[in-house]
């Protein structure tokens, strides 16, 4: 690290050059060069692309975690782990250490997080006379009801172009609909009985008229949140920070609370959304890269900007249970400590969910499949056995050995 050298860092995250300046004010020999590709598929096409070529990509990357795999299965990233990463495994949160590692590597270092909760209208809540938020779902089930009844509004939303939110409800029940052995051998449960249970749960609720099926993420969605046709949304902990600027008007109405539940005493949920920090495998400056990819998301000054000026929700436990995080009081939630809520919902994560390494495929398949169902207030099931086949089928089509 005294040595002079200058590594490439692909990121899409507004002003981490700050925490970048630290870094090199500790390491004065190593210049980070920050550079924004674009966002999406747009910044993971130019990694590949590079990678491809062989020349022209980035040394250290920023990677959602359902993409971490897909880099596995080409043998892009560097084993982190022989740069002792695992040192600094105890520091976060153990499902989100899940996401980027196994028992052989640490394929890079969790950076931010999407634990998903619930933020709901109290106000219109108690119109249709309900105190807080249901605690289960058979709970939920009934208020949806009430909430139509009482009020005209849908009690929530459930998007038919999101398979992010989609997933992270398999994701709190257990449904495991992924394994990846690391090679060649997929396993893909999507039609699952678990999976069934919670799409026939949903499946009354869309036919009954009792949740919207708008996409999310465009103008009629967002009117929906600021209008109150959705009374609730089922959002990942960076949700309330991007409601705050959606439904401004509404400041004050809002609140926060954990998923429904499943099994009451035993609380789980899902993620949705965040990411990581990954090196890759053909840099020319290993050491360098690995120890900024884990002082990035280890130093306390680093990650603590994260969190609270960036707002990226905290992957390490040092910060979830900082009183200067969590004692954070919100206006627009009514001066509830929302942090403190998404915290706890953060513990409660199941570690056992995995990816395969055709995400993109996956997300575009749900789209014309499940989604169009659900768009269409049509058979959910039917919808969840053709997303099902249709991955299977295009999995088969690449040379995986698939289990079913």
């Amino acid at each position: 690290m005294s040595t002079p050298t200058t590594i490439d860092f692909w990121t899409w995250v507004p002003d981490i050059q700050n925490e970048v300046d630290l870094f090199e004010a500790e390491y004065p020999e190593i210049s980070v060069n920050v550079q924004n590709v674009g966002q999406g598929g747009e910044h993971y096409t130019k990694v590949r692309t590079a990678l491809e070529a062989g020349d022209g990509g980035p040394d250290v990357m920023q990677m959602e975690y359902q993409y971490v795999s897909s880099f596995v299965l080409t043998d892009s990233l560097l084993n982190l782990k022989e740069y002792g990463a695992d040192s600094v495994q105890d520091q976060f949160v153990p499902w989100v250490w899940s996401q980027v590692s196994d028992d052989a590597h640490v394929w890079a270092i969790p950076q931010d997080s999407g634990p998903v909760g619930t933020l709901y209208r109290e106000d219109i809540f108690a119109e249709a006379g309900l105190e807080g938020s249901p605690e289960t779902w058979a709970e939920f089930a009934s208020a949806a009801q009430k909430v139509k009844d009482e009020t005209g509004s849908y009690i929530t939303n459930f998007a038919s172009n999101e398979p992010g939110a989609f997933l992270s409800l398999l994701w709190q029940a257990g449904a495991s609909p992924f394994s990846f052995d690391g090679s060649e051998t997929l396993g893909i449960s999507l039609n699952n009985d678990r999976s069934k249970e919670v799409v026939a749960y949903w499946q009354d609720l869309v036919q009954n008229d009792l949740v919207g099926v708008d996409p999310d993420f465009t103008d009629t969605w967002y009117q929906g949140l600021a209008n109150g046709t959705y009374a609730s949304w089922q959002t990942a902990a960076w949700g309330p920070l991007f409601l705050q600027g959606t439904a401004s008007d509404t400041s004050g109405l809002w609140r926060a609370a954990p998923l429904p539940q499943w099994d009451a005493s035993a609380p789980s949920a899902g993620n949705w959304g965040g990411s990581s920090t990954a090196v890759l495998a053909n840099t020319d400056a290993p050491i360098a890269a690995s120890e900024f990819a884990k002082w990035l998301n280890t130093n306390a000054e680093s990650t603590e900007m994260f969190a609270n000026e960036q707002f990226l929700f905290p992957t390490r436990t040092e910060i979830l249970e900082s009183p200067e995080f969590t004692s954070d009081e919100l206006e627009f939630y009514g001066g509830q400590r929302v942090n403190e809520v998404f915290a706890e919902i953060s513990a409660t994560v199941d570690s056992d969910f995995q990816w395969l390494p055709i995400a993109d495929y996956v997300f575009g398949s749900f789209n014309e499949t499940i989604g169009a169902a659900i768009a269409e207030r049509g058979d959910l099931l039917a919808g969840l056995d053709e997303w099902q086949a249709d991955v299977v089928e295009y999995a088969t089509a690449q040379g995986f050995t698939v289990v079913e």
